[in-house]
């Protein structure tokens, strides 16, 4: 499998997943501004979207969307425990929490880095995010994971998500279930491995 990535993105989450899960993978590296691969190769070609991350199976079929890619990784090997089975309850609240992460979270925080958009949106959008925060919080301060059932693909989600606060001077401070869960993700060996191989490529 090819798992294609730019550093700093969304596409950490499946990286992360693809390393809890020991599965042979080739990383590529996009530029998310020229659009090329390290390679050379036009990534509007593999992935017509145009951002990452995309995983290129060995069959030559091209997965998009994170919340689709890690639940279709941790399906190849559901021994790991990282995604529940599909079809259960907790399947079910799994791709619950993925949406949630996607559109509320995510969605919310992506605006946030457009200098186009004027600051007094910007404060909506922070106001939108704070609430979401709040949830969380609730929920991982009873609990070490977003799942009863323990971690799964949707915490390393969360996570990564969770990394962009320090660009945009959020300080975790008013939520603190949060951040002892961002520091709890970041000690998993998976994690450092991952952050270690996109954090050197960085300019």
């Amino acid at each position: 499998m090819k798992l294609y990535y730019a550093p700093e993105t969304c596409s950490l989450s499946p990286h992360i997943v693809l390393r809890e899960l020991g599965l042979p993978f080739e990383l590529v590296r996009v530029n998310n501004q020229t659009k090329l691969t390290e390679h050379g190769v036009d990534f509007l070609s593999i992935n017509p979207k145009g951002y990452v991350a995309a995983l290129q199976l060995d069959n030559g079929q091209v997965l998009t969307e994170g919340g689709a890619i890690v639940q279709f990784l941790a399906d190849l090997k559901p021994e790991a425990g990282l995604a529940p089975l599909n079809g259960s309850w907790p399947r079910v609240r799994l791709q619950e929490w993925l949406n949630y992460i996607g559109s509320e979270v995510h969605g919310v925080i992506g605006p946030l880095f457009n200098p186009a958009i004027p600051d007094e949106v910007k404060a909506i959008f922070r106001d939108r995010l704070f609430q979401r925060y709040a949830l969380m919080e609730s929920t991982l301060a009873r609990q070490d994971y977003l799942l009863e059932e323990g971690f799964s693909v949707a915490d390393i989600y969360l996570f990564t998500v969770m990394r962009w606060n320090r660009f945009l001077g959020i300080d975790l401070g008013p939520w603190p279930a949060l951040a002892r869960f961002q520091a709890r993700i970041a000690e998993r060996p998976s994690v450092k491995a991952a952050l270690d191989v996109e954090l050197a490529v960085q300019p």
